[in-house]
């Protein structure tokens, strides 16, 4: 009997404006790959649907290295059938360019503008999708973190989302550690003590 599979998006996406230049959000995909190890460990099956990070896969998980937010959307819609559980930490790009140059756009002393268009929002298609998995999302923010985080969790319908303050520079993006608010279904959640990725990905599980 196979184990349970587990679908993890992680680190950033890259939206290119031109050969040399792109859009991303600010991810190093620590978080993501830590919850990988963990749940390797406990016995899973992962699949990990990773943006460009510099981090090693953890050992005897299957890695799918994407660039764009539209890659890592098909990569999961091909793999998210018979998956117990979806975990959506990637930092995915809200916005592409919507004409993407294949030269290099030269340098112009004139005011420079970007026409930008959506990218899907991958974990709000895991969790409409028919299917028995538990979604779980995560919030980066800068204020009000609690309070948008469960706001979050209900616009989308997932089962779980974990919340961190990024604004502090100590913390999150980058960092060994982190601080974050484990949110569960029905509102009530946890605070974790400020802990090394590893040991949050832990309590997480």
């Amino acid at each position: 009997m196979l184990a349970p599979k587990v679908l993890i998006t992680a680190g950033p996406t890259h939206e290119p404006i031109d050969p040399v230049r792109y859009i991303a959000n600010r991810s190093s995909g620590k978080m993501a790959y830590a919850l990988a190890a963990v749940a390797k460990d406990l016995g899973y099956r992962v699949v990990l649907i990773s943006g460009p990070v510099s981090l090693e896969a953890p050992l005897g998980v299957c890695l799918i290295c994407v660039n764009t937010a539209l890659e890592m959307f098909d990569a999961v819609q091909k793999h998210i059938h018979d998956c117990a559980i979806f975990i959506g930490a990637a930092a995915v790009a809200d916005y592409r360019v919507q004409n993407y140059q294949d030269k290099k756009i030269a340098k112009q002393d004139a005011l420079f503008e970007l026409t930008l268009v959506q990218n899907p929002d991958i974990i709000a298609w895991v969790a409409q999708q028919e299917i028995n998995t538990f979604v779980v999302g995560f919030a980066a923010q800068t204020e009000d973190v609690l309070s948008k985080a469960q706001q979050k969790m209900q616009r989308k319908k997932l089962d779980m989302i974990i919340a961190n303050d990024v604004s502090q520079a100590d913390i999150g993006f980058g960092s060994e550690c982190n601080q974050v608010y484990i949110i569960k279904k029905d509102q009530s959640y946890e605070r974790s003590k400020i802990s090394p990725k590893i040991d949050l990905a832990r309590d997480i599980w």
